[in-house]
């Protein structure tokens, strides 16, 4: 994997923030990318804005709540590309209330996306993978470890892909498949309807969690950073 040109990698909720971010840094590597969104327009939107040059991205509409989608989204990378290197299982939802106010709506929507999702997302690849010896990179969140008010749904959705991501990296080794999760903390992004601007200068940027891919990419294959807990350098005032 230490030769990205021409890899492939296929990223869930890739059309803004940090998935936006991981697709950019990937294509300057010289990878080939498949980026996702529920809506074709901004994945295909994304996509132009990416690359004008259809040989390296492709824009692919999956909701990852849904398996049949995720087999889609992955049947149509290998189509375009023929074949999966990297699945990068980035998209992600956030519903913030106290556990009295917080609807079973907001609860399963919250489970469904950012835990089910990342397991519908594997299960699609995994075949894929296993042919290239490949990597699952999961998109998790300092909220897997620590928890906080307000956050029932959330904490569970991410201490659970955290717990998922490890096990699967024990089941994956045999066949070659390293398996990484990424917890970052304040991150520049659209999450949660929050505009990114000049104030959130002193956040991880989405590029920053982009060059981490990169670098785990680039490790030796002996070696396995297996979860990586990332945050600002320094407090926001």
């Amino acid at each position: 994997m230490n030769n990205l040109k021409n890899k492939v990698a296929y990223i869930t909720g890739g059309s803004k923030g940090i998935g936006f971010g991981i697709a950019k840094i990937l294509l300057e590597q010289g990878m080939r990318v498949a980026i996702s969104s529920r809506s074709q327009e901004a994945a295909s939107k994304a996509a132009a804005e990416l690359s004008k040059d259809p040989s390296k991205i492709l824009p692919v509409a999956s909701d990852v709540v849904s398996p049949e989608a995720e087999r889609k989204a992955v049947q149509s990378v290998l189509d375009h590309f023929g074949q999966l290197d990297v699945l990068v299982a980035n998209a992600g939802v956030g519903h913030f209330a106290p556990i009295d106010a917080l609807s079973e709506k907001d609860w399963k929507d919250t489970i469904d996306t950012n835990l089910t999702g990342v397991f519908n997302s594997v299960k699609a690849g995994i075949e894929a993978l296993k042919k290239s010896e490949g990597y699952i990179i999961t998109i998790a969140s300092l909220a897997g470890t620590n928890f906080f008010e307000n956050g029932a749904a959330y904490n569970a959705s991410k201490f659970g892909l955290v717990g998922f991501t490890q096990a699967i990296m024990l089941d994956l080794r045999k066949y070659g498949i390293k398996v990484s999760t990424i917890m970052p903390g304040s991150v520049a992004t659209y999450f949660n309807d929050h505009v990114p601007s000049a104030a959130d200068a002193w956040k991880i940027q989405p590029e920053d969690i982009g060059q981490m891919v990169a670098d785990l990419l680039h490790m030796n294959p002996r070696t396995l950073p297996s979860k990586i807990e990332v945050r600002p350098s320094r407090p926001g005032k």
